[in-house]
């Protein structure tokens, strides 16, 4: 028989949040499934690893978080969010200059006029002033202040950069706003060196230098994508690229730029909706770009997530992974669970996903700041922007059922799942074995009735533990021979008014939903 474990830990949370995290105690054991649905673990068959997951630290959050809180407040919020030992949260996704929204004018780092060349990047800066003082600027500052403080909590996060437009300079438009795209196959300075003299080439060593600097800061860099949304000539800071243009540049000029000095750094593409995954990747990007390139990231505002295969089927060593996605405050109960549990939660990782960023860290109660006046988006959690308060939205609560029950490093294993896109059908599951042998998975129920779950693991036989799962809901499991396994709780919420639009805004839809 499989080994069974010392030590359990179960809670369950319901979409409506009547349940959060409520702690359960460990069912018994039964000799039959008794007409619950069965939910067998297997271990022996492991999939990708888990690398983490977190949320957006844009400008808007951050200047919420250091502007609108006190550091009382916000040393509270995010040691609950980022300490190994409670929520977990492992990785943040920060903008590469300006990304909409913001509390700030649109900036990137080298901001001159258009006409004028800065091949050196001699520009070049993140920000001027200390970094949290209110007359800081730039990274400086809300975002340097608030990631410096999530790092003295929990070293280890992963921070992921990815950039919303070059510099209007190094664009065919001169402007940083609605699309347009890199000067391609233009020259810069005297020469003809492609890393010295060509616009890719000095967009590339751009990155390089942002590297170079957030480094100097404290500041590791992890991964940058090579574009967020490049399919959306926006209102905001935005730069139009296909895949192919994608690869091309993170070959021949990204990947030689960072490894020049940084070359421990990742590089995704895509970094939006599956728009381009119409056929198989290989179509656009060529193994030997391949080889340049660590991974593939996905935003799921559509419905086309589902191609996804067209990606991981090819090159399955690539590191897959959910880069945005947000709710709005008048979000149905439904929907927001279909997004978040269904669709990111268990039907993504069951298909190759190693990591979560959603959107948003943090909004106010009307869905601000921004720069374009769009009121009703969702933060993971809301803060009221006169006290400071905390009130924690669905998505924490999917991203803490992994930060806290799912150890960075361990992989996922094979779990039966009656869900066939994360929000229809019965009940969907996904599970992860620790390096230490421990077992948890997530119990997904994407109907309005309550369903009963019989969970066993592979080697136990005929030996299954009943529970019940609520509407919209999460039950999650954790089993291990480890005592200090982690049972903190989650802390009680502020009290304030949400200030929801009349008309919502509702300029999303649930994947999959018409």
């Amino acid at each position: 028989m499989t080994h069974m474990f010392s030590n359990q830990y179960w809670t369950v949370t319901s979409g409506d949040l009547s349940d959060r995290r409520r702690p359960l105690d460990s069912p018994g054991f039964a000799d039959t499934p008794d007409g619950a649905t069965p939910i067998v673990i297997d271990p022996s068959q492991q999939h990708q690893p888990w690398l983490g997951a977190g949320a957006a630290i844009t400008d808007a959050a951050a200047s919420l978080i250091w502007g609108c809180q006190s550091k009382e407040q916000r040393h509270a919020m995010l040691d609950d969010m980022f300490n190994p030992d409670k929520a977990g949260f492992s990785c943040i996704r920060i903008p590469l200059g300006s990304c909409e929204p913001s509390s700030q004018p649109y900036y990137t780092y080298d901001d001159i006029p258009y006409g004028d060349h800065d091949k050196d990047l001699k520009h070049f800066s993140l920000g001027e002033g200390e970094p949290g003082a209110p007359d800081a600027t730039k990274d400086f500052k809300y975002i340097i202040p608030v990631v410096r403080e999530i790092l003295s909590i929990n070293p280890a996060v992963r921070i992921i950069a990815s950039p919303w437009s070059a510099p209007a300079w190094m664009k065919n438009t001169g402007h940083l706003c609605q699309g347009g795209h890199l000067r391609f196959n233009e020259w810069t300075g005297n020469g003809y060196d492609p890393l010295e003299d060509s616009f890719e080439g000095v967009y590339a060593r751009y990155f390089a230098r942002y590297v170079d600097e957030m480094e100097a800061l404290g500041i590791p860099i992890w991964a940058v994508t090579v574009q967020n949304e490049p399919s959306n000539a926006a209102p905001w800071p935005a730069m139009t690229w296909t895949l192919a243009q994608q690869a091309d540049f993170a070959h021949r000029f990204l990947r030689p730029a960072l490894d020049r000095s940084h070359p421990q750094v990742k590089i995704f593409i895509n970094d939006d909706s599956a728009h381009s995954l119409t056929g198989p990747v290989d179509r656009d990007v060529s193994p030997a770009q391949a080889g340049s390139i660590d991974g593939l990231t996905l935003h799921v505002y559509d419905d086309d997530y589902t191609k996804l295969p067209n990606a991981t089927r090819v090159y399955p060593q690539w590191i897959y992974g959910m880069t945005e996605r947000r709710c709005m405050l008048n979000e149905t109960v439904e929907d927001a669970a279909h997004i978040m549990s269904g669709v990111i939660g268990n039907w993504l990782v069951r298909n190759g996903e190693s990591f979560i960023t959603l959107w948003n860290m943090a909004l106010d109660e009307r869905g601000l700041p921004n720069q374009i006046g769009a009121d009703g988006r969702r933060g993971v959690v809301t803060i009221d922007h006169a006290t400071g308060r905390v009130r924690r939205n669905l998505e924490y609560f999917m991203l803490r059922a992994f930060g806290q029950d799912v150890e960075p490093g361990s992989r996922v294993i094979e779990s039966s799942n009656y869900t066939p896109n994360g929000w229809s059908g019965g009940l969907g599951s996904v599970a992860f074995m620790a390096p230490d042998g421990s077992i948890s998975a997530h119990i997904y129920n994407p109907t309005g009735t309550p369903i009963r779950a019989a969970v066993t693991v592979n080697g136990w036989g005929n030996r299954w533990q009943l529970v019940s799962v609520p509407a919209w809901g999460t039950v999650t499991m954790h089993q291990s021979d480890d005592s200090r396994i982690n049972r903190s709780s989650v802390p009680d919420d502020g009290e304030f008014v949400l200030d929801i639009p009349a008309s919502g805004l509702m300029d999303d839809k649930a994947p999959g939903k018409s």
